[in-house]
């Protein structure tokens, strides 16, 4: 078959992948209106802090807990327990599932329990850790160069947050429950809670301390302090009633649900031994976060603030595409057998062109409409024109990797279906070391130029680039692990070809094409509010890819629409 030929026609293929790609639309579906809420708490985050020191010390309190729900959370769970609760339920013994899930819960109860313990306990040395940077925040503070002991009240931080994350732990095993159960929406639309509930702590808390919820210039420092771990308290709150509204749903399924520690239920340590490697892997990841937040501490104030905000924007297609999509494969990728590698290629072949099509116009539209994209949903409050700019550069960064990262996640996903998890464990590491060697010469050379010297904005308390040098590293590093990930996939699967040329190329050029006349709207609407130019410009962008994707019949579009039930 030539490179960028279309795979041929395979009924059974395609009899399969219906489940799944209803699946992946209500995932997305589920997954875009958890991010949709998510900016409404990134803006309340931006309005009261900014970009600033109050905002950098949220970014270090939600890092080290998020070691505990990443570690253990939702893709360690999907990787670990889906294939085997799947199979269990394939095999018609809804008994052995059930035992095999209430051993699981007990043993993350086990582990989460003993993890928070520690965490609240050693909330001090784990922000040393993390942000040296904040030691001598005491003398800066005495000396009046500082407003806020940074490093006293993200120790605080940490010990509220660090329980919320054993909550969220417990209900990644909801979501593998729900999710090999081919039920969606529930589990991927449960974090909207945890984000109203820090929402609502950010307005409450506001309203008590100053007598408004929003005027953020009203609050001193101290006040805002105490607003910062007010919201904290919101998360843990949150973080409950995901668990909670999950846990209905999954009773229906768990009718001899039997909770245990036992290791020796079927099903267990088979889990444990794909477990660890998946640990490692996830560790991996968290270590990048931790030698990016480590650095980040080193740069000018802001730069921990503005890696985060720009992160939001880079993690949603990733989410709402790769995570969308990954998530309803991978029950379905574990019930295809290495008998049926062609089948399982297919798949594979088309959920990532599924991916692409919605990707790359996501990444053409982050660099040429990244500033009012950024300054819609987060200018507000504290939230200025330097920091748009920032943010906005930032994301330029991390936008050259949104395509490799999001593929990435698939791949990862279809190596734990055909029972490797050493694999991506072992490329993650390659991603790591080869981000973190690119990233600290850029950051620490940027880190030297300021936004006013670059873009027409002033400012008493100039930010500066240093946080591009992150975000560019972590891209370099996203491309050579897909790279690598594909390379092994091929190795595994010799007739699995993956981001064909010819259709990367056809799908660039229409972004590229749809990026024209929304520049031109936005350059006649230029003296226009943001809440216009913004909508307009990203809808006639939009209409226009999309329209032209109609024109030219491509089957991604088509597949897209068939997983909305379109």
């Amino acid at each position: 078959m030539p490179p960028d030929a279309d795979p041929p026609a395979d009924s059974s293929a395609d009899a399969e992948a219906s489940p799944a790609s209803s699946a992946a639309g209500v995932v997305a579906a589920g997954i875009f209106l958890s991010k949709m809420v998510g900016l409404l708490r990134e803006r309340a985050i931006a309005f009261y802090f900014g970009v600033s020191a109050h905002a950098d010390v949220w970014q270090v309190a939600f890092r080290a807990p998020n070691l505990l729900q990443n570690l253990l959370g939702e893709g360690t769970i999907s990787a670990a327990f889906i294939p085997i609760y799947s199979r269990f339920l394939d095999n018609d013994n809804p008994e052995a599932a059930a035992r095999f899930a209430g051993a699981i819960f007990g043993l993350l109860c086990v582990v989460v329990a003993l993890v928070t313990l520690a965490g609240v306990a050693l909330a001090e040395p784990i922000v040393t850790l993390l942000a040296p940077g904040y030691l001598g925040d005491a003398e800066r503070v005495a000396a009046g160069t500082l407003s806020i002991n940074r490093f006293e009240l993200a120790a605080q931080a940490v010990r509220i947050i660090f329980p919320m994350a054993g909550v969220l732990v417990l209900s990644a095993w909801a979501l593998g429950i729900l999710n090999s159960h081919r039920q969606f929406f529930v589990p991927y639309v449960a974090p909207v809670l945890w984000n109203v509930a820090i929402i609502s702590g950010l307005a409450a808390g506001a309203y008590a301390l100053s007598g408004t919820p929003g005027a953020p210039t009203a609050l001193t420092t101290d006040a805002l302090s105490q607003l910062l771990l007010i919201a904290c308290v919101g998360a843990l709150v949150g973080g409950a009633l995901q668990f909670g509204v999950q846990l209905p749903f999954v009773w229906t399924h768990l009718d001899h649900l039997r909770l245990s520690v036992s290791t020796r239920v079927e099903g267990v340590r088979e889990a444990m031994r794909a477990f660890g490697p998946v640990v490692a892997g996830r560790g991996v990841a968290q270590i990048s976060g931790y030698i990016d937040l480590f650095l980040a501490s080193l740069l000018a104030v802001g730069a921990q603030s503005a890696v985060r905000y720009a992160q939001i924007f880079y993690l949603l297609p990733v989410s709402l595409f790769g995570i969308s999509v990954a998530a309803s494969e991978l029950p379905e990728l574990s019930r295809l057998t290495t008998e049926r590698a062609r089948s399982f290629g297919q798949r594979m072949q088309r959920s990532v062109h599924q991916i692409a099509f919605l990707t790359i116009p996501t990444i053409v539209g982050y660099l040429c409409f990244g500033f009012l994209i950024v300054g819609l949903l987060l200018r507000t409050g504290q939230f200025d024109a330097q920091s748009n700019w920032l943010v906005y550069i930032v994301l330029g960064g991390y936008a050259l990797g949104i395509l490799a990262t999001t593929v990435s996640r698939l791949l990862q996903n279809a190596f734990y279906a055909l029972g490797d998890a050493k694999t991506p464990a072992r490329l993650a590491v390659v991603r790591v070391v080869v981000s973190t060697i690119v990233a600290v010469p850029l950051m620490f050379w940027l880190d030297t130029t300021s936004v006013p010297s670059l873009v027409p904005v002033s400012s008493e308390s100039p930010l500066f680039l240093g946080a591009l040098g992150l975000s560019l590293g972590a891209s370099v590093g996203a491309w050579i692990e897909f790279a690598l990930l594909r390379r092994a996939l091929r190795t595994a699967l010799p007739d699995v070809t993956l981001l064909r040329g010819r259709t990367v190329g056809l799908i660039t050029a229409l972004a590229g094409a749809a990026a024209g006349p929304a520049l031109g709207v936005w350059y006649l609407l230029a003296d226009a509010s943001i809440w216009i130019s913004a909508p307009l410009v990203g809808s006639t962008y939009a209409l226009v890819y999309l329209g032209g994707a109609w024109l030219l019949d491509r089957p991604e579009l088509n597949a897209w629409l068939n997983r909305f039930g379109v």
